[in-house]
């Protein structure tokens, strides 16, 4: 997915991580541990869509490289992982595919596109799934479950997992250059813009790159991750309360 110079990410990366180990504290700590299995999920679930999408397709390249799993270990890259945890901002092992190889009778556009969104669509997917899990174990489980250690942790986890999957989802819908997101809105231009695009590939890139570490970048995500994640309990607590 990423193109940049692996030395400056090596760089990006020891940062982060030095300044959130000078914060560790047994609550930090705590966090962490519920983040990693979330951080997994999210990661793991985005990269095999892209690869069962492709694979649909008709392009089986993702299936012999072994990305059709949902073993982690396929899908894990370890600096977009590592970044995932302490910034937020992550990335799996990118899906590699062949359009050359699509059977399907649409456009070759429409089937890169189609792949790209698999990644953060199944990302929403899980989010729901999660969130209905959550309020049917509050609306169904005895209160001594709810309230005690083990029911407080599993709550914390979901409600991580269902935020980290929002938050890779929206991230990964960004209209720039090396996401998702970029990829799909390619489909929708015509043939000038994609050739100005792409001369100006490299200019995209870094100005993604400055809006990552600066920080600019959150306060366009954010707030969108926010609303959606609002919007989904809401909507999914008025179906459940209906059958409730």
């Amino acid at each position: 997915m990423f193109s940049f110079d692996k030395r400056a990410l090596y760089v990006i990366l020891a940062i982060l991580v030095i300044f959130s180990l000078r914060s560790l504290t047994g609550g930090y700590l705590l966090s962490l541990l519920l983040t990693l299995p979330a951080v997994i999920i999210a990661i793991t679930f985005h990269e095999f869509a892209h690869a069962w999408m492709a694979d649909r397709l008709g392009d089986t390249t993702p299936r012999y490289q072994g990305r059709l799993t949902l073993n982690p270990l396929a899908h894990l890259d370890p600096v977009g992982f590592i970044l995932l945890i302490f910034a937020h901002v992550g990335w799996g092992k990118p899906v590699q595919i062949n359009p050359n190889n699509f059977t399907s009778n649409k456009s070759m556009s429409t089937c890169e596109a189609l792949v790209s969104f698999a990644g953060p669509a199944m990302n929403f997917i899980i989010a729901i799934i999660l969130t209905v899990v959550s309020m049917l174990l509050t609306a169904l489980a005895p209160a001594t479950f709810l309230y005690s250690n083990g029911g407080q942790i599993l709550g914390t986890l979901i409600y991580v997992t269902i935020s980290v999957n929002i938050g890779l989802g929206v991230f990964n819908l960004i209209p720039l250059p090396p996401l998702d997101g970029e990829k799909i809105f390619r489909h929708f231009l015509p043939y000038k813009a994609l050739e100005w695009l792409d001369r100006n590939a490299y200019t995209f890139n870094l100005i993604f790159l400055v809006l990552w570490v600066t920080g600019l970048l959150g306060y366009v995500v954010s707030p969108v991750i926010n609303l959606i994640e609002s919007g989904i309990f809401k909507i999914v607590g008025l179906i459940i309360g209906i059958f409730l």
